[in-house]
């Protein structure tokens, strides 16, 4: 006998963009995302016996994805992730789980003449942002954001007295390139109802802004001993200024650049403190990854 698990389905890659216009100022603002719904709960027969009384079409998730973005807001995702989760909940008793994926592109308004541009954007391909949000039936909404951004610097970054063995072929430094394409992941405070989570409507941007903060400051003004080290005081300021965030998560792929013998060419040097031209290299790559949580205070 088998027993069916982790049974969900729903639709992938719904492509959604929003405008929404102030007709006394005449600013407009715009939202673009890409949305996937999956939907858990009493489905197993459709996969076990071909019952597909019990399924909501994928259709009808793709056309309530746009429903909803017409008539609730749209931004931040992380709202809007809340209220499409909680519409399936409530819409169909079999439904115990909607998983809400969304890829937001990040739309920035343009500057012109020293003024902000009341309809015009541009797109910031410095980060891309992510929201992930369950919503469980009697279990309160669980939310998780996303952003990804590359960093590199020229200088500033040591690496040595690591354990040397027969294995190892690496030589010690007290300067190099450090860069790395960093994801980070932070997960809020439960919330119970959308509406709690539109009450806190201003912590999700607030919480975008100060990913790309914690790990620009860290990463610029920190005289980097490892990877390691740096990804955990980057996490740490994180937390310090997104006080509503539970934990955050780095990874971080450590990107070499490897710098090229040129003494063959009429004894030119290129190694060592008269280093210039590096090799980039894609592979293989280091991976540091860590996750910072708060500590639970025991209860007393």
């Amino acid at each position: 006998m088998y027993h069916l698990g982790d049974a969900r389905y729903g639709k992938d890659n719904v492509r959604v963009y929003k405008v929404s216009r102030d007709k006394t100022t005449g600013v407009q603002d715009v939202c673009e995302m890409t949305v996937c719904v999956l939907l858990e709960g009493d489905i197993d027969t459709s996969y076990t016996r071909e019952d597909n009384s019990v399924l909501v079409t994928t259709d009808a998730i793709k056309n309530t994805v746009y429903i909803v973005a017409k008539k609730c807001p749209a931004t931040p995702p992380e709202l809007f992730g809340s209220i499409l989760g909680q519409h399936f909940i409530k819409e169909y008793g079999h439904i115990h789980k909607a998983n809400i994926n969304i890829d937001a592109v990040t739309w920035s308004r343009m500057t012109v003449d020293g003024k902000p541009h009341p309809h015009s954007f541009f797109e910031d391909g410095s980060m891309t942002r992510n929201v992930q949000v369950d919503v469980v039936r009697g279990g309160g909404i669980t939310i998780t954001s996303a952003a990804s951004l590359s960093v590199l610097k020229s200088t500033g970054s040591e690496f040595w007295g690591y354990i040397k063995d027969a294995y190892t072929t690496l030589p010690e430094t007290k300067d190099r390139v450090l860069s790395s394409n960093v994801d980070i992941k932070w997960t809020w405070r439960p919330f119970s109802t959308p509406q709690e989570v539109e009450a806190h409507s201003s912590c999700f941007d607030a919480g975008f802004t100060a990913a790309r903060e914690a790990t620009f400051g860290v990463f610029a003004k920190d005289n980097s001993m490892s990877a390691q080290g740096t990804l955990y005081k980057m996490a740490e300021r994180f937390l310090d200024i997104v006080p509503f965030a539970d934990s955050v998560e780095y990874s971080w792929p450590n990107k070499h650049y490897i710098e090229i013998d040129l003494s063959w060419h009429k004894g030119l040097q290129n190694t060592g403190k008269d280093a210039e031209v590096y090799l980039p290299q894609s592979a293989p790559n280091g991976l540091i990854k860590a996750a910072l949580h708060r500590k639970v205070e025991a209860k007393l």
